[in-house]
């Protein structure tokens, strides 16, 4: 199964936070009523995002963080790696941080770089702004009832 880090959600949320509330400067202590992410978590994730080029930090009094771009133009593929690393299915494709050992000799070898570039690539296609917009499913027709077709009338066995 393919998981992300309960980080990775978190910081989803948060950022998802943040941009409602486009140009302002969020503290940690707010992110954190607002959300209902903790603190402490907040606070690793802002130290994790504004490394990565995701938030910017404001120091002072009215210090803070806040995006560092529009919530379109920032890809879930980027706040994935920011959190927990180079997208990497298999020990065997690029940006892992493992070595397979039997490498050499597997038969699979290059196959699953195809599966792992067609995941980055859709985990680029999205971004924040997408996953803030609520995805409204329509509800499915109600088929009609018909009335039952009448039925043959017993006729007694004689």
């Amino acid at each position: 199964m393919i998981r992300l880090s309960k980080l990775t959600d978190y910081a989803i949320v948060v950022l998802s936070e943040m941009a409602r509330h486009v140009g302002a400067v969020h503290t940690v202590t707010l992110l954190a009523e607002r959300t209902g992410v903790p603190a402490p978590t907040v606070a690793k994730l802002m130290k994790a995002l504004t490394p990565a080029g995701l938030t910017t930090s404001q120091r002072g009094a009215a210090g803070g963080y806040a995006l560092s771009r529009p919530a379109n133009a920032i890809s879930i593929a980027e706040i994935i790696t920011a959190l927990d690393g180079p997208i990497a299915l298999t020990a065997c494709v690029d940006g892992a941080d493992s070595q397979c050992g039997v490498e050499r000799l597997c038969p699979m070898r290059g196959g699953w770089e195809k599966v792992n570039n067609a995941i980055r690539g859709a985990l680029e296609q999205v971004t924040l702004a997408d996953m803030m917009t609520p995805v409204l499913f329509p509800l499915p027709a109600t088929p009609s009832v018909a009335a039952p077709a009448p039925q043959p009338a017993l006729q007694p066995i004689s």
